[in-house]
């Protein structure tokens, strides 16, 4: 239960934290820019709003040429990083990720070595690391264009689901999507490129996690194996009041170590992407 909640804490804050750092520089470099420095300033002889003399309140939606201003940025800004969290665990690589390591600790028989929020850290870097062609992508099809005012909210979302969408298609099952539709009473997408994103994601997130469950199975079984002879080994010499796993331990850390157990898993998840 301590594990359980402690993860729940975790993985939101280190979410946010990523997230934060992308909205922040993506504020700076907006708030840099010379155009939105002029929307700011007022013209001479006026209050900003284009009503001469007059002290009345005006909101700039659109700053010159188009581009979007610094406070509708802004705000954008502070509604991706309120949805961080959940974009994270629904839409990238984190859930497998984490979820082979944590199996890999319990194969050990280390509940709390390492601990959860290392990883945590670690699924995060991982994610970041398989992310990044998707994430320059999206920056570079929608986000740039619609602060350069050549694009729409609306439309910069819909050119931003492009890369993701393509990038889960191919990682998640047929079986699961037909799922989802079935659940949503929806009729069946001609193709699956067809499928709304509403149903992608969690079919998308069932398929990452019947995955990550196969790789931990994997994972699982030579370490059983050391179990039961070390088991069998005590039951034959009459220790029944010696715990198993006080005496395979060692067995399982060395074996683990030996094969380089960390860099094949690390480099069998990155390849599964």
């Amino acid at each position: 239960m301590r594990s359980s909640s402690r993860t729940t804490t975790v993985l939101p804050v280190l979410a946010g934290v990523l997230l934060a750092v992308v909205g922040l520089w993506l504020l700076t470099v907006v708030g840099a820019s010379p155009a939105a420095a002029d929307t700011l300033d007022p013209a001479p002889g006026t209050d900003g709003g284009g009503n001469g003399g007059d002290n009345g309140l005006s909101i700039e939606i659109n700053g010159p040429d188009g581009e979007p201003s610094s406070s509708v940025l802004t705000l954008l800004g502070i509604g991706v990083l309120m949805v961080a969290p959940s974009l994270v665990l629904m839409c990238t690589s984190f859930t497998k990720v984490f979820v082979v390591l944590s199996m890999t600790r319990n194969a050990l028989g280390l509940n709390t070595t390492p601990p959860t929020q290392v990883l945590a850290g670690i699924a995060l870097i991982l994610t970041v690391f398989i992310m990044q062609p998707v994430i320059s992508e999206i920056i570079d099809v929608a986000i740039t264009p619609y602060v350069d005012g050549q694009t729409v909210f609306t439309e910069a979302v819909d050119q931003a689901q492009g890369p993701l969408r393509e990038w889960m298609l191919p990682l998640t099952r047929e079986e699961d999507i037909a799922l989802m539709t079935r659940s949503a009473d929806l009729e069946n997408p001609q193709t699956p490129a067809d499928t709304p994103l509403a149903t992608l994601v969690p079919a998308f997130v069932i398929s990452e996690l019947r995955a990550a469950f196969i790789i931990g199975f994997v994972i699982f079984v030579p370490f059983l194996i050391i179990d039961l002879v070390v088991s069998s080994a005590l039951m034959s010499m009459g220790m029944m009041m010696l715990p198993p796993v006080m005496v395979s331990l060692p067995f399982k850390i060395l074996l683990f170590v030996l094969v380089d157990g960390w860099g094949l898993i690390i480099s069998s998840l990155v390849g599964t992407y």
